[in-house]
């Protein structure tokens, strides 16, 4: 299947003004459409929105969405009817044909080409708010079986492996899988799944990250800051993981690496290496391991979640 890359993701939230203020008053994103209980937001480099917010009853993941070449939404509407998967076409905001799956594992996916264009904003800087966020990056998921759920996203839909974390029994604990060549568009996270682990947003360089954390420093807003700012081992990337009003996780992210050789080699993490989760050996809070966002099945119910086999997290946490 021809996915290009990570698009949007939708989330359901309590009180959407209160979440605009987080996403749009701090971070920055900006504000496109507002349409019924609905709001539209995207960042600074894309042309296309990329979170949807939708105000209801309880916080949960309505979508994970992938866009996809000229022939993906065919070939993505094929693939669910071999595999005997729920789906449906809608429509959305500037995006006339979704496809909206549920993939053997559980999870939401919807997938879109067409998509209307907004202005070109990237070197409209006296425009930007916050830490400057650019664009969707990738997701991450809680997965009860990481392997099995990495090697389908390999042989039916096109992932790459980029990085792996393995335990000494050789069992795959977590993975990064990517399309549009960085790190990863899509991650797998063992624990009680399927939920959404956190969505990530790309920012131009670490100080924006520093930048970021002091918005939330200056706005008496430092209990949303869950993690860092540090630097990753996995993906080299610099962090900072915050949550919003609803307990959704959004990562700030930027300076992971290129991905695009065909003969690229995936490394290896050991599970308990220190290194792994943070290269500067910073303790990870425990609540990055077990905290997750519900996710919605193609009828807006909650999707049962699973607990994993492979018990315990890793060693280095607070």
């Amino acid at each position: 299947m021809a996915i290009v890359r990570v698009g949007f993701i939708e989330l359901w939230v309590q009180d959407l003004e209160r979440s605009l203020e987080f996403y749009e008053g701090l971070l920055g994103f900006r504000l496109e459409h507002r349409e019924g209980k609905s709001a539209y937001l995207r960042g600074y480099e894309e042309l296309e929105w990329s979170l949807k917010l939708t105000q209801a009853e309880r916080p949960a993941v309505r979508s994970l969405g992938f866009k996809v070449d000229g022939n993906g939404m065919e070939q993505a509407q094929a693939w669910a009817l071999q595999e005997g998967l729920p789906h449906r076409l809608e429509a959305d905001w500037g995006r006339p044909r979704v496809l909206r799956v549920q993939d053997p594992f559980g999870y939401p996916l919807a997938f879109y080409h067409e998509a209307e264009k907004l202005p070109r904003i990237l070197q409209e800087y006296h425009l930007y708010r916050g830490p400057g966020v650019l664009r969707i990056d990738h997701l991450n998921l809680f997965c009860p079986e990481v392997a099995e759920a990495t090697r389908y996203y390999q042989e039916h839909l096109g992932f790459r492996l980029t990085e792996y974390t393995e335990d000494e029994g050789g069992r795959l604990w977590a993975s990064w899988l990517h399309r549009k060549g960085n790190v990863h568009d899509v991650a797998f996270t063992n624990g009680e799944g399927p939920r959404l682990h956190h969505f990530a947003y790309w920012l131009p360089e670490p100080m924006a990250i520093l930048k970021a954390a002091d918005i939330l420093a200056g706005a008496r807003r430092t209990d949303q800051i869950e993690r860092g700012p540090g630097r990753h081992g996995i993906s080299n990337a610099m962090f900072l993981y915050l949550k919003d009003p609803d307990g959704h996780r959004i990562e700030l992210y930027t300076s992971d690496y290129l991905t695009v050789d065909p003969d690229l080699s995936p490394v290896r993490w050991s599970l308990n290496d220190p290194r792994r989760q943070t290269l500067w050996g910073h303790r990870t809070p425990k609540s990055w391991f077990l905290e997750g966002s519900a996710l919605l099945d193609l009828e807006d119910q909650p999707e049962p979640t699973r607990p994993s086999p492979l018990s315990g997290i890793p060693e280095h946490v607070t």
